[in-house]
């Protein structure tokens, strides 16, 4: 006879006093959790005359989706693009870190380097679950080779690649392997484009267009082939003109397949992009808002000269350069920084900020059947804030596994 406990014996947390960030609004509620997953409450009252073995008192904190990263380059002296002996300890050091930044999962990134970096690299860290060791990792993005000379930004000329024949073989022929790998950011008016864009849409891999000088019709093109994303928007592509807006002019092009969304990150840092070109951008597109943090080796270290990859990087205040020029090359802001500057520069309501570095993302991605929102059978990866947007306790599978000092 099992006991009127629960048909799981598993230990029930509920979080009480809080406002829960669900369907778009912050709402009055306790949120229930059981074996890492979000619960119907209803279900567990009258079902399984179930109750709360802890209770959590958030003393009026906001509930809210773990942050999902899909654009980090690496953090606290640790580059994920350096082809060290034990690429597995620095993703995790950095994963460890970025939980205090409320980021449950992310996607390590590569900028561009040599193909032995990637076939070194790549097979070592593999898709896996966030937990007290740190966020969880949802597969590598890879930005670069295969972008545009022309607006390389901190990328080094020298590893740029041609698609030589359109098909997977110039993919492997610089990544070794596609196991592990989430998204790819490519030029779409290269040659042979088209058929690489559809070869990875058709494996799951989202494309993401960057570092281009494309102009509109080549972008729609590649989003009729499969893309789905812009790289960093704004930064290294062609500047918004009136009679050909280029990749920008995908966020209101009439041109993207009925029933898909074009999303696009955003560096909310106050440096990549003016606040006036980011209130434009969600004004224009609010529901494709990415919020990415672009952050490379320095975000953590003290000002002074860092590598990114290949290049010399040096950090001035907030701002990271090729070392020697104005270039800049990544960003050293949080994703917590990143959610409080755009509120504040786009005047935007909590909830679409919240959503920006959680619920799109997830979307972008195609997790958001259990990742980016705190719906019934979600997994529990949630944060506590306070008024302000500060992490106040970071939570993956209904597990504490960061809480800020008292």
């Amino acid at each position: 006879m099992p006991s009127n406990k629960s048909v799981s014996d598993a230990p029930i947390t509920q979080f009480i006093n809080c406002r829960i960030l669900r369907e778009h609004q912050l709402q009055r509620d306790d949120l229930w959790v059981r074996e890492g997953k979000i619960l119907d409450p209803e279900k567990l009252f009258f079902d399984e005359q179930g109750y709360a073995d802890k209770r959590v008192d958030c003393e009026g904190s906001i509930i809210a989706p773990g942050f999902i990263d899909v654009q980090i380059n690496g953090g606290y002296g640790i580059d994920f693009s350096q082809a060290c002996e034990d690429v597995c300890s620095g993703v995790s050091f950095v994963a460890k870190k970025i939980l205090e930044h409320g980021v449950t999962s992310f996607c390590p990134t590569l900028v561009t380097s040599p193909p032995a970096v990637y076939h070194k690299v790549l097979p070592q860290v593999k898709v896996h679950n966030g937990g007290s060791h740190g966020a969880g990792v949802l597969g590598f993005h890879l930005e670069g080779p295969f972008i545009s000379l022309e607006k390389k930004g901190a990328h080094p000329a020298q590893f740029l690649r041609p698609f030589k024949s359109g098909d997977i073989s110039d993919l492997m022929e610089a990544y070794g392997s596609l196991d592990n790998v989430a998204m790819v950011t490519l030029a779409p008016e290269l040659a042979n484009s088209q058929s690489v864009v559809r070869e990875l849409s058709q494996r799951g891999i989202t494309v993401s267009l960057g570092h281009s000088v494309a102009n509109l019709s080549q972008a729609e093109d590649a989003v009729k082939h499969g893309a789905t994303f812009i790289t960093h928007l704004f930064n290294a592509m062609l500047p918004f003109h009136h009679r050909d807006p280029g990749i920008v002019g995908l966020l209101t092009s009439d041109q993207v397949p009925a029933g898909r969304t074009v999303y696009y990150g955003m560096i909310a840092d106050g440096i990549h992009t003016n606040p006036a070109a980011l209130r434009i951008a969600h004004r224009a597109h609010p529901s494709g808002l990415v919020l990415v943090t672009d952050a490379i080796t320095a975000m953590g270290l003290p000002p002074g000269r860092h590598t990114l990859g290949q290049q010399v990087i040096e950090i001035q205040g907030l701002h990271a350069y090729v070392a020697g020029t104005t270039t800049l090359c990544g960003s050293i802001a949080t994703m917590d920084m990143c959610v409080r500057h755009f509120k504040q520069a786009s005047g935007c309501s909590v909830e679409e900020a919240l959503e920006a570095a959680s619920l799109h993302p997830a979307q972008l991605l195609g997790i958001s059947n259990k990742k980016g929102n705190l719906d019934y059978g979600s997994d529990a990866d949630l944060l506590l804030l306070d008024e302000a947007l500060n992490i106040k306790a970071t939570y993956i599978s209904g597990e504490e596994v960061w809480r800020k000092e008292p």
